[in-house]
């Protein structure tokens, strides 16, 4: 199945399923995200809102989208502030979300889906206004390297989503090459345990 058809059977159990690296990333964009103002937020990969409320208490206002018109149906059950609007889109084709309008683009467990960056960042250095930010919270490559990926159980068997691995240097070669510095970097790993595989890479990068 493709990454569409993969989200919109899985969001009927999303918000239910035990899912380490979804509850560690929400933890990650608060924390790296708490001291950056921003006003207009565009949010990719919105899925069923676990980060949607929370940034949508700081912006002015919120465009959250997602591939996916089963995890928006999700979302917009739950109750959010009326600055925030939700798109259906599929991020790989032109973005309609408006230019140099945003001050900070947030993408949480989208990229591994993606298989151009380049594409991407693109449309990001076309929206985001000088000095704004984009916020990338991602499994961290280390645990592609060892075989994880996106996936869910059904009662039919386990459902994997296409996923292609993005390594630290090209994130940052890739960002470099579309007028972004690097800001801010960290990972996150379960339990806090230092001496295992980080679970979640995050990057801030700033629109020079």
């Amino acid at each position: 199945m493709d990454v569409q058809q993969g989200y919109d059977q899985w969001a009927a159990q999303y918000d239910t399923d035990v899912n380490r690296t979804r509850d560690l990333e929400a933890i990650a964009l608060r924390s790296m995200l708490e001291n950056i103002p921003f006003e207009n937020c565009l949010e990719i990969g919105c899925g069923t809102g676990k980060n949607t409320g929370w940034l949508s208490g700081l912006a002015t206002t919120l465009t959250a989208v997602d591939l996916s018109e089963e995890m928006l149906a999700k979302a917009k059950e739950k109750t959010f502030s009326p600055n925030t609007r939700f798109i259906c889109a599929d991020i790989t084709k032109p973005w309609e979300f408006g230019s140099d309008e945003f001050d900070l683009v947030s993408f949480s467990l989208v990229l591994e889906h993606i298989p151009d960056l380049h594409t991407i960042f693109g449309q990001c250095a076309r929206v985001l206004k000088k000095g704004g930010h984009v916020y990338i919270g991602e499994l961290h490559p280390f645990k592609q390297y060892n075989g994880s990926k996106a996936r869910f159980e059904t009662p039919e068997g386990t459902n994997h989503l296409p996923c292609y691995t993005h390594h630290i240097s090209e994130f940052t070669g890739t960002a470099d090459k579309h007028g972004f510095s690097l800001s801010k970097f960290n990972e996150y790993f379960d339990y806090d345990d230092k001496g295992s595989v980080p679970r979640i890479l995050t990057i801030v990068f700033r629109k020079k």
